[in-house]
């Protein structure tokens, strides 16, 4: 069943496109300072009126930029299978407008060749990404996480001729190590195919991209950085200043897990609430407009359950 017909993006998307948008690196491409993430709330178990209702909202505000991996969902896959259907139902006449990511470098599929950063991998990986998505190309293909065992050459020179390819304009990485990130960034260069971003964890309880140097190297060599996890999967909102609620994220999800949020954690976030609430602020906005403050980051990525959870994280841009 059809669920809304002929959607029509707001004529108003742009209306403040001189604030929401930051250049990428010294690219052509510019991002907005809030992208929408899929990693959460967009998979085969999720309801797709809900997902769309999140997505219209998205673009309807400046979204353009959507980011998917391969093995998001679950199960793994279907949240590209989510786009695909919301490219078909709405998206495609604004196809244009959109600055599409996926990435694979996770396990995906059994056996030797569904995991990791070898060219096979890589390669098949975005074969199957674009038939779930119902695009021919992505705006950007990341290699998903360092692989210790893959000589770097080979994945990189994967990324390269994924670009020649034109199944990707851009590529980035995403938690690459620091030497590791220097060696991509000199690889990638001297084919013509530069590295666009670097997708890092970086949040007020995580700073490890500024402490190992990266976000400062990326600052230095003309590439762009984007945050994800920037309320550290809820730690960073008013859900846990009383304890752990029922039903929370919290109880049943293994990256959050109850043993973490110490006496310690929880006089920290109380602190940043009252700081937050000084400055009207609810602590959600308060924790993304201090990633957006960091020198050298281009857009945060948000994940959103809701609309209006959605448009509570779009106040720390408007």
């Amino acid at each position: 069943m059809d669920l809304k017909k002929n959607y029509v993006a707001s004529v108003q998307r742009y209306a403040d496109s001189d604030n929401m948008f930051v250049r990428c690196g010294n690219s052509g491409v510019l991002l907005p300072k809030i992208s929408l993430g899929f990693w959460h709330n967009f998979g085969g178990h999720d309801p797709y009126e809900r997902s769309r209702d999140i997505v219209h909202c998205a673009f309807d505000n400046g979204i353009t930029h959507l980011d998917l991996a391969n093995n998001y969902g679950p199960p793994y896959g279907s949240a590209e299978e989510t786009f695909g259907r919301l490219i078909d139902d709405d998206l495609r006449p604004y196809r244009d407008e959109l600055f599409i990511a996926t990435k694979a470098g996770y396990d995906m599929w059994p056996g030797p060749y569904g995991n990791w950063g070898s060219r096979k991998y890589l390669m098949a990986s975005l074969d199957q990404s674009l038939r779930r998505m119902h695009l021919d190309y992505v705006d950007l293909f990341y290699s998903h996480r360092y692989d210790p065992t893959t000589p770097l050459e080979e994945t990189l020179q994967a990324l390269v001729d994924i670009v020649r390819s034109g199944k990707a304009l851009y590529v980035g990485v995403s938690r690459w190590p620091l030497e590791a990130l220097k060696f991509a960034d000199e690889y990638l260069r001297a084919r013509d195919v530069p590295l666009l971003i670097y997708q890092g964890r970086l949040n007020m309880l995580d700073r490890e991209p500024q402490e190992t140097g990266i976000i400062d190297y990326c600052a230095q060599h003309g590439i762009g950085f984007i945050s994800f996890s920037p309320l550290a999967q809820g730690l960073l909102t008013d859900r846990y200043l009383d304890g752990i609620p029922e039903g929370s994220r919290m109880t049943h999800e293994k990256h959050l897990r109850s043993e973490m949020l110490t006496p310690q954690l929880l006089a920290q976030l109380r602190q940043w609430n009252d700081e937050a609430r000084q400055n009207g602020q609810p602590l959600a906005e308060y924790a993304l407009r201090w990633i957006l403050r960091q020198q050298g980051v281009t857009s945060v990525l948000v994940g959103a359950s809701s609309v209006a959870q959605l448009q509570t994280n779009l106040r720390a841009v408007k």
